[in-house]
């Protein structure tokens, strides 16, 4: 059993020492975009925190959500950022387990140049969004009465700088279009559904449609825009046309139509 147990960690090891070898390479590739990535999350932040000075607490917006899911209560709010954080250490995890086991189907650095990819855009996005549209938070520390809701207006730049995190982060105001715990739970999600061996979730409606129903058949001239509308007589004729060619197995070209419309 010792013996055993001596000659499996001498394997691991092992892989462990050649992971690193081919990971180290594959950063010294790919720092810039790494480095990038991370630095791009501290943007992230500072633009989050800018944001919250411009916050005006108000009522919260009705939403189905809302009447559909009891609220958890103040008390119960450290719920949420439990399960975001499992998430998130999950995925985390998940991505270094090639350093460990012997099936694996990607690099650790390829995949978080992927994933700080699909963050770098997402966050990109959610930035424009959540300056051009403000909304009052409905988090309890975003709402009217709480000392957290608005911030005094800062003495400095550096103020806005340090962010003051982590509370900084965990009680942010104004950025609601769209959320950020969600897209890092959408990245990570499809980031494993795509790479992973084991699927535990679908993208819902679009995986679900895709799986049911036959992919689309393609028409082999391809298409071309009408420029002119066609009148009700010229309508009804190139109908009958069209369902006599498909009739017989013949392919209907686009290119006919339009030479009946010109010449109308």
């Amino acid at each position: 059993m010792t013996l055993y147990i001596g000659r499996e960690a001498s394997k691991l090891w092992k892989r462990i020492c050649a992971e690193t070898s081919a990971e180290s390479n594959l950063f010294i590739d790919n720092w810039k975009y790494i480095i990038a990535g991370f630095v791009f999350q501290y943007i992230h932040g500072v633009a989050a925190r800018g944001v919250h000075y411009l916050h005006r607490p108000g009522p919260t917006l009705q939403d189905l959500g809302f009447f559909l899911l009891p609220e958890l209560g103040q008390d119960k709010a450290y719920i949420s950022e439990a399960v975001f954080m499992f998430v998130f250490l999950s995925f985390f995890l998940w991505t270094f387990h090639p350093f460990v086991v012997k099936v694996k189907k990607f690099y650790t650095v390829q995949i978080w140049c992927r994933v700080l990819a699909y963050l770098v855009v997402s966050q990109t996005l959610q930035i424009f969004t959540f300056y051009s549209t403000q909304l009052p938070g409905p988090n309890y520390h975003c709402r009217p009465g709480s000392k957290l809701a608005r911030l005094p207006e800062p003495d400095g730049v550096l103020e806005v700088l340090v962010i003051n995190f982590p509370q900084g982060v965990i009680y942010g105001c104004g950025d609601l279009i769209f959320s950020s715990h969600m897209i890092f739970t959408l990245v990570f999600v499809l980031t494993y559904q795509k790479y992973g061996t084991r699927r535990y979730t679908v993208n819902l409606v679009v995986f679900f449609v895709d799986k049911k129903l036959p992919e689309l058949s393609g028409r082999t001239n391809g298409s071309s825009l009408i420029l002119l509308p066609l009148s009700t007589k010229d309508k009804d004729k190139w109908t009958k046309e069209e369902n006599h060619k498909l009739l017989n197995g013949n392919s209907v070209n686009p290119a006919d139509r339009d030479l009946q419309v010109r010449s109308a």
